[in-house]
């Protein structure tokens, strides 16, 4: 019984690592969505604009399909912003605020490619109320490299630790199979056949399976529900389908994995003379 409550708690423990590893790997392209995101333009506005012409030009851009949002920002704003990072109010130095209004715009990820940004940056100048535009053009190229690099790192090493933790869960149900090398041996002697005999262990490595994957996915669930409100800024909404995604193949992973470890093991006891299970 207790070899068997250990292979319980160290095939949800498993489990739960694999669940982690499946949200992260299902939602890869949400992440690379939201960093590309984060990278934005500066339409550096006109000085003296008028607040008609600001609000005309917001309408226009936000209409735009690549454009995510607009965010205003007059100059007293960018003022009170740039004096919270310098830690000193410039405009008592200087005696007056030298800052532009601007646009600060986030486009979706899908246009945050060189080629694409040159198109838009074009674009966004042939407005008479646009002075200059900015946006990090060196970060772009660093960001779009760096995503397909992780996405293949991601894929190496999910396959390695898929593999690690299939292996941990194996040896788990391979040393309980074991501790009943006796009892299986005995069952042969009288006379039981190799069906009857697999199935008591095939029945428990069911339940080890459903109840070690149960286990995972409520441990998982409770750790993250805390955060939705953080993984939504992530990847877009608390998505309850991608997390039942992952639930529900963590619990056929654990099933799947638990019968055909548990069959393995016990064919091989089947299969040992009575002196070979000393060894």
């Amino acid at each position: 019984m207790n070899s068997w409550i250990t292979s319980l708690i160290s095939i949800s423990l498993v489990l739960l690592m694999i669940g982690m590893l499946g949200l992260i790997f299902v939602n890869a392209n949400k992440l690379a969505e939201y960093v590309r995101e984060k990278i934005g333009f500066t339409l550096v506005l006109n000085d003296n604009i008028k607040e008609v012409e600001v609000t005309r030009l917001e309408k226009v851009l936000q209409t735009g399909d690549f454009v995510k949002s607009v965010r205003y920002i007059n100059k007293d704003t960018a003022a009170k912003e740039l004096t919270a990072d310098l830690g000193e109010n410039f405009t008592d130095f200087l005696g007056f605020n030298p800052l532009f209004s601007s646009l600060e715009i986030k486009l979706y990820s899908k246009y945050i490619h060189p080629d694409s940004l040159t198109v838009i940056e074009k674009r966004f100048l042939e407005y008479p109320q646009v002075k200059e535009v900015y946006y990090q053009k060196s970060l772009v190229n660093v960001i779009n490299k760096n995503v397909g690099r992780i996405s293949v790192v991601l894929i190496v090493i999910s396959s390695l630790l898929t593999f690690i933790f299939v292996a941990l869960i194996n040896n788990t149900i391979r040393i309980s199979v074991y501790s009943q090398r006796f009892t299986i041996n005995t069952m042969q002697m009288v006379g039981a056949g190799n069906a009857f005999i697999r199935k008591p262990f095939l029945q428990k490595s069911l339940f080890l399976g459903v109840y070690g994957a149960l286990i995972a996915n409520t441990i998982l669930f409770f750790a993250l529900f805390p955060y939705r409100k953080e993984l939504s800024d992530i990847f877009g909404s608390f998505n309850f389908s991608s997390f039942g995604l992952v639930f529900l193949l963590v619990l056929l992973f654990g099933i799947f994995i638990s019968l055909t470890s548990t069959y393995l093991a016990v064919n091989k006891f089947l299969r040992l003379k009575f002196d070979e299970l000393f060894y």
